[in-house]
């Protein structure tokens, strides 16, 4: 057993496990593309069930809604009572919700379906957030876009693979990607070795966290969350009307096929991806208030003109602001747990919480809207969405603060 001197605790708080943030990110990568199969076969499951829009936005509903509301108590829960294999079981749950999602025979077992697959991602988001934060040596932002790229990379992958294996070929062949949460479950076993033999940085790092923090009054603190969450509502009320109709929204305004509106859907995607990687990384070096700034606001002038855009520019529009709106993940979830340093699951839990819901309650709505106008005309009204990004003005600038303190 390791002996845990001071220049020892020290030290490892020091160190950034990059095996361990790139074996999380891995095993994100396995559950956000198990995830992102969901949306990727809802042409062919509303063609097979001859289900509408407003049924396809309550699939996503159901899913976001499960994973999204057990978070922060997951995350609340497991700060004060670590469970360092609760990643495994979690997988577990996914890999029954895909079983009957490759079997299910109507509306309602595919809302079970989804219903368990988003169980699974609830306890998924939280505990792998912590084991990232407890990976990072100090590096937060870097720490948390190499986890986030994974998982960005697996819902870019994710509706590849589905054009590929389930549109050709059939719901039953969903069952393959069971192998992927097999997979997963093995390696987040081993995961959970490493996360109960160095849960005793948990505590280190709270202290060491606490006494570099900046200190705000509760009502500032509780303010600039509240702004945060108004930023994550922007972001994915806006990325809903992109996963989970820019499909449909391709194959009416440009008559493309089902394989080919996937592959646009991947490129945002992948581009979703590469947004992720640079943003933490970023809002390290520069301050994460201002990678937040441009990452909303940013998006703006491009979302206003997708809309009237021809193929070719969708593409390339698509493509930059997937970029540019996905950079902002990293640096709120970091800003967030910076604000809260002792309560790591928890922000983790209700950042990713209720970015799953809020892209759940979008799908909803949005589908409701496209039944009752068009999908061109749910593009138009999303676009104006990043524009919410100037309140980030209001946030307090946490390093500033810092360097003060």
């Amino acid at each position: 057993m390791k002996t845990l001197t001071n220049s020892t605790l020290d030290s490892d708080v020091r160190k950034t496990v990059y095996s361990i943030l790139f074996t999380i990110s891995f095993t994100h990568l396995l559950n956000d593309m198990i995830q992102s199969v969901i949306p990727a076969i809802y042409p062919l499951i509303k063609s097979n069930f001859h289900l509408s829009f407003t049924q396809i936005g309550m699939i996503t509903f159901t899913f976001q809604l499960t994973a999204s509301l057990l978070q922060p108590f997951v995350g609340y829960y497991t700060d004060r009572t670590p469970r360092p294999y609760s990643l495994a079981i979690g997988m577990a749950f996914t890999l029954f919700g895909l079983i009957l999602l490759s079997t299910a025979n109507g509306f309602i077992p595919i809302l079970i379906a989804v219903s368990l697959i988003g169980m699974g991602s609830s306890v998924f988001h939280p505990e792998s957030s912590r084991v990232a934060h407890l990976a990072s040596g100090g590096k937060k932002g870097l720490a948390q876009s190499i986890f986030q790229l994974g998982g960005n990379a697996g819902s870019a992958i994710g509706p590849l693979l589905a054009a590929l294996i389930v549109v050709p070929y059939g719901q039953l062949n969903i069952i393959w990607f069971a192998l992927a949460a097999i997979l997963a479950i093995i390696v987040l076993l081993q995961i959970g070795k490493w996360y109960k033999e160095h849960l005793y940085l948990k505590s280190v790092k709270s202290d060491k966290t606490t006494i570099s923090t900046p200190v705000f009054s509760k009502k500032r603190i509780l303010t600039a969350l509240g702004i945060l969450l108004v930023l994550i509502f922007s972001k994915y009320f806006y990325m809903a009307s992109m996963t989970s109709y820019f499909t449909f929204y391709l194959i009416e305004k440009f008559h493309l096929s089902v394989q080919q509106s996937q592959l646009y859907l991947f490129a945002f995607l992948a581009s979703v991806a590469a947004g992720t990687m640079i943003g933490g990384p970023l809002g390290d070096r520069f301050g994460r208030k201002y990678i937040i700034w441009i990452s909303i606001l940013g998006a703006a002038p491009f979302t206003l003109l997708l809309p009237f855009a021809n193929l070719f520019w969708t593409g390339i529009l698509a493509v930059l602001i997937g970029v540019i709106i996905s950079s902002a993940f990293s640096a709120i979830l970091v800003y967030a747990t910076d604000l809260v340093p002792d309560k790591v699951g928890m922000i983790a839990g209700l950042f990713f919480g209720f970015a799953f819901g809020m892209g759940g309650v979008g799908s909803a709505l949005l589908g409701w809207l496209a039944d009752h106008t068009s999908i061109n005309y749910v593009f138009k009204i999303c676009a104006f969405l990043p524009l919410i990004g100037i309140i980030t003005g209001f946030l307090p600038n946490v390093e500033s603060q810092r360097k003060r303190s």
